[in-house]
């Protein structure tokens, strides 16, 4: 059974059943996985959602797995809404020990050149692969902004 956790800052945890194992182990070391495919105004939400998230809980392990349009603001050059570059804030982020991951597959279906993801970020053979391993492998918890 898929049970669903809604919380106040709007994102939504899927886990199979009972309290998802980074947080029913009761080890602390709480590891997050956001899951961004959606384009740059789920990409803001994420990244605001990030640092709320390190401001409460400074420990917690986070990794970004992004594909389809979720990779966009990991391009060189991508910017917000208000003309703000996003690499600023990826590049602040990560330096709090936050890693961004691109999907490969996404990045062949769309003909984008491997070289044209920013330096923060890392690429992966699939993104959707990669957060069902970090979910079943690592205990991470799955959030989606």
């Amino acid at each position: 059974m898929i049970k669903a956790y809604i919380f106040a800052m709007g994102l939504t945890v899927l886990t199979l059943g009972g309290l998802p194992p980074a947080l029913a182990s009761g080890q602390g070391g709480v590891k997050v996985v956001y899951h961004v495919n959606q384009g740059l105004e789920q990409a803001s939400d994420g990244l605001r959602n990030i640092r709320n998230h390190l401001s409460a809980e400074p420990n917690v392990k986070i990794v970004v797995v992004t594909h389809g349009r979720g990779v966009d603001f990991l391009l060189e050059g991508a910017r917000d809404k208000n003309g703000n570059p996003y690499e600023v804030v990826v590049e602040e982020l990560a330096a709090r020990g936050v890693e961004f991951k691109v999907c490969n597959n996404t990045l062949q279906a769309r003909n984008i050149e491997r070289n044209k993801v920013i330096p923060q970020a890392s690429i992966v053979p699939s993104g959707v692969a990669e957060i069902g391993r970090l979910q079943a492998q690592e205990g991470y918890v799955y959030l989606k902004p």
